[in-house]
């Protein structure tokens, strides 16, 4: 079996596979930060859901928590006997970064862009909703070209209540009218709603400089929500980056 781990800022999202076969995933809060913590963790995880650990032959990460870096390294040395393959701007998969500078890619964008190419083709649109909105664009030839980088929907609403000293923490949820009838609503309609006019307009702006009608797939925590409100969405795949992972070793492995 295999795991891929996804370190974000907020989540850290977790999936076992059996050859191409996702068997379990979660997204678990940013909260641990030693490798002991993490390695019990994992273990404890795996045991809960009728997994063993010891049948974990191969594991790969990506980061945007440098300070996760080395524990996770170590978490997967120490409790699982192996090295863990962290995937970075500079590991060979097979596509071309356009990037000025091509380690300033965050290795969650080249995954999600390797991962939509090889599962749904190119050209593409890869739109992740995280901490922050990341839209990336894939070439016809299947090039990483960049993209463009926006807050997420709960930093916007945390940017809101910490500056607005009457405005309230809200639900994410889809508010019946664009027209707010209370605060929460017109909250909910400003972030949401608003959000999906954002990525609906870069991603028509995209389209229009690559000179292609390219696919559009939406990933992340809030993807199955947002996706119910925008435009253009070819596919929805939430676990799009554990699959990316899962199809980056494979293809180091067999380099």
């Amino acid at each position: 079996m295999f795991l891929a781990v996804d370190i974000g800022n907020t989540t850290i999202a977790v999936g076992i596979y059996d050859a191409n076969k996702l068997l379990a995933h979660w997204r678990l809060s940013s909260i641990l930060h030693t490798s002991d913590e993490l390695g019990i963790y994992l273990l404890n995880l795996l045991r809960m859901n009728n997994l063993q650990p010891e049948k974990i032959t191969g594991a790969a990460f990506a980061s945007v928590v440098p300070s996760l870096d080395f524990p996770f390294s170590e978490a997967i040395r120490n409790y699982f006997g192996f090295e863990a393959l962290q995937v970075d701007a500079s590991t060979n998969i097979d596509m071309k970064i356009r990037y000025k500078n091509p380690r300033e890619v965050g290795a969650d964008r080249i995954v999600a862009a390797y991962a939509g190419r090889e599962k749904y083709g190119a050209p593409l649109v890869v739109i992740d909703y995280g901490t922050a909105i990341t839209l990336d664009a894939v070439s016809s030839e299947g090039d990483y070209l960049g993209g463009a980088i926006a807050p997420g929907l709960f930093s916007g609403i945390s940017a809101l209540f910490s500056k607005a000293a009457k405005l309230p923490k809200v639900a994410l949820k889809i508010p019946e009218s664009v027209i707010g009838k209370n605060t929460d609503e017109a909250i909910q309609s400003g972030i949401l709603l608003g959000n999906a006019g954002l990525t609906d307009r870069i991603v028509e702006l995209i389209k229009k400089e690559i000179g292609t009608n390219a696919k559009v797939v939406m990933t992340g925590g809030h993807a199955e929500l947002m996706s119910k409100i925008s435009r253009g969405v070819d596919y929805v795949d939430p676990w799009l980056m554990l699959d990316g992972l899962r199809l980056i070793y494979e293809k180091v492995n067999h380099a």
